[in-house]
């Protein structure tokens, strides 16, 4: 009885302060000896899926609206962030708080216009000024060979690293002057596309041609990877649509000729 009346009391006990140290409780009791076997095995390379995966994951909660379900992929992700920063305190490498003291004193550093005098125009100042600070950051710790471009992680997906690898660039100066003329871009490398002689000159044509159309995005202030994913969903929807008009019709797409499945597709434009 008194053992049963313990664990009565253990169970109503949360395992974790409230608010934000939360997580970071929870996932420190399951990195312990008695902890849990799956957790307790993780690293920062086996990890690496799940962060990517759960980076997705708000993404796709931030177009859906749904707060409730952003706030769930949030905590998800900062899940990921706990599991990495305690790993790395269990090495005896930096801790939770030193992750969230070194964020915050970048940040600082970085907005002189905030917690500073410096006074900037607008938010296109603000880049330019980061970039700026980087590069002598690099400068001072003896990096002064490297590249503004090799901060752009290479394991992005292409269209986010060629986005990113233009707003460095852009930051430093090195930018169309505006749309119109990356829109120009995009058209001369239209026209090398087309009289691209073999697929290994036709693959490099693509491949300058998307490169532009990311930059005439840009220009426009629009994200090519949300442009692309949302005319993708378009398409399926529309193309699930063709399915279902022919399936009532009581035939199967393989059976239409493609005149046929154009017409029925501009119908239900």
């Amino acid at each position: 009885m008194k053992e049963s009346r313990a664990l009565a009391r253990k169970a109503d006990v949360p395992p974790h302060r409230p608010g934000l140290p939360a997580i970071f409780d929870v996932v420190h009791r399951l990195r312990q000896p008695d902890g849990c076997p799956w957790d307790r095995e993780q690293t920062h390379e086996s990890l690496r899926p799940y962060l990517l995966e759960e980076t997705y994951e708000v993404l796709e909660a931030i177009e859906s609206g749904d707060d409730e379900r952003l706030r769930d992929e949030l905590g998800d992700l900062l899940l990921q962030v706990a599991m990495h920063a305690e790993i790395a305190h269990q090495e005896g490498r930096f801790d939770v708080a030193e992750v969230s003291e070194a964020a915050a004193a970048k940040m600082v550093a970085r907005h002189p216009h905030v917690f500073g005098d410096d006074k900037v125009a607008d938010a296109e100042e603000v880049l330019r000024n980061w970039e700026h600070r980087k590069i002598a950051d690099a400068r001072a710790a003896g990096r002064g060979h490297e590249s503004v471009l090799d901060r752009v992680p290479r394991t992005l997906p292409a269209l986010a690293w060629a986005l990113n690898l233009q707003k460095r660039a852009a930051r430093v100066g090195f930018d169309y002057e505006d749309a119109r003329a990356a829109a120009g871009g995009v058209a001369e490398e239209a026209r090398e596309l087309a009289v691209a002689d073999g697929s290994k000159e036709a693959f490099q044509e693509i491949g300058d041609l998307l490169f532009a159309l990311v930059a005439l995005a840009r220009k426009l202030k629009v994200n090519p990877e949300d442009a692309l994913r949302v005319a993708g969903g378009r398409f399926a929807a529309r193309f699930a649509a063709l399915e279902a008009r022919v399936r009532d019709q009581g035939r199967e797409l393989h059976q239409l000729a493609p005149e046929e499945l154009l017409e029925l597709w501009d119908t239900l434009a």
